[in-house]
């Protein structure tokens, strides 16, 4: 049985940071974001390494915003695409704060945010920190075949953003409060092409949207943006088609993997992908929007192809799940403030 969440007490974001690297810098976004490295190395050696340390200049630059120390927050919840969470585990081991890793493949920072709000909803904790990241050579190195390959991209195909998005949530009334929450369900499309995960992901996150605004009583016209992430442009035409067919109304739609990048310049297929990708422009634009009173409502929707190397390897299917987060900025306290 599908449930939609509304939190009994104040749960708010406080305060976001956003990484990047060189072709993050060069997209649409890339001004808005925190920290940019143009050499997507981060001062590491290895690809693997270089996320490590994107995550933590991300939680330190958040920690620093909002003048917070790391015994401030009682728990980080954190994610990426690599074996065993290897990424957030060794970037922020040496902070010493009590940990949770999660695995969600792109819905990793849906999926953070959502275990964040319900620990600190349920009072046990006060203030939380949410990290998610990709890389896209360690994606590669991981899922495909070497950098240095240089195999040849389909068109449906996405480019795994190198990034980290990092989020302070607090069990306090806020700017940009969390509203509602659903976990999504594991769906099989009958997709088994890795380099068409948009179509994958899409029937996921139609039935998310279906189910969030049945259950919730929430309408598509309650929110000023409804968002993914990441679809790229295959799984986007595909969920307005399922959406257009149920009749739901999903004009207001955008989808992270195509704000990070200009497609028209920066040869990336399809759009943007990644744990790192959403998480980049929810950290950089989306709540720093939402912070300074420009939009007010975001209906989130992070998908993920839940596959594994080795099961796309044996020609099984790549599952795909949709979580749902629904925010809203308090609109009169916000106007006029700047983000932090």
């Amino acid at each position: 049985m599908v449930r939609t969440v509304r939190p009994e007490h104040p749960v708010s974001v406080t305060v976001t940071a956003a990484v990047g690297g060189k072709k993050e810098w060069n997209g649409p976004l890339g001004a808005r974001f925190d920290y940019i490295d143009e050499s997507d190395r981060f001062g590491k050696k290895t690809w693997e390494q270089s996320e490590a340390e994107s995550q933590a200049i991300a939680l330190r630059l958040a920690l620093n915003k909002s003048s917070l120390r790391e015994t401030d927050l009682d728990a980080v919840v954190a994610g990426d695409l690599l074996n065993q969470c290897s990424s957030s585990s060794y970037g922020l081991m040496n902070f010493r704060i009590p940990f949770l890793g999660i695995f969600g493949a792109c819905s990793t920072p849906a999926e953070g945010l959502l275990i964040s709000t319900l620990m600190l909803d349920g009072g046990h904790y006060r203030r939380i920190g949410v990290v998610s990241s990709s890389h896209f050579c360690s994606a590669e190195r991981q899922f495909r075949a070497p950098v240095e390959y240089g195999g040849q991209r389909p068109p449906t195909a996405q480019w795994t953003v190198t990034g980290a998005g990092a989020f302070i949530l607090e069990n306090a009334p806020g700017r940009v409060q969390i509203d509602g929450l659903q976990i999504g369900r594991i769906v099989d499309a009958g997709i088994d092409d890795p380099g068409n995960m948009g179509a994958a992901m899409a029937p996921a996150a139609f039935e998310a949207f279906r189910d969030f605004f049945e259950f919730s009583g929430k309408k598509p016209a309650d929110y000023d943006l409804i968002l993914t992430g990441d679809l790229g442009a295959e799984g986007s035409a595909i969920l307005k088609e399922l959406a257009l067919r149920a009749g739901i109304d999903l004009k207001r739609h955008n989808d992270c993997g195509l704000m990070i990048y200009d497609r028209a310049t920066q040869d990336v297929q399809s759009g943007g992908s990644g744990c790192g990708c959403s998480a980049a422009v929810m950290a950089s634009y989306i709540l720093p929007q939402m912070f300074e009173g420009n939009v007010g409502s975001v209906l989130y929707a992070a998908t993920g192809a839940l596959m594994s190397a080795d099961a796309v390897k044996q020609g099984l299917c790549i599952p795909g799940i949709a979580h749902i987060v629904s925010l809203k900025a308090d609109m009169k306290n916000n106007r006029g403030e700047r983000a932090q």
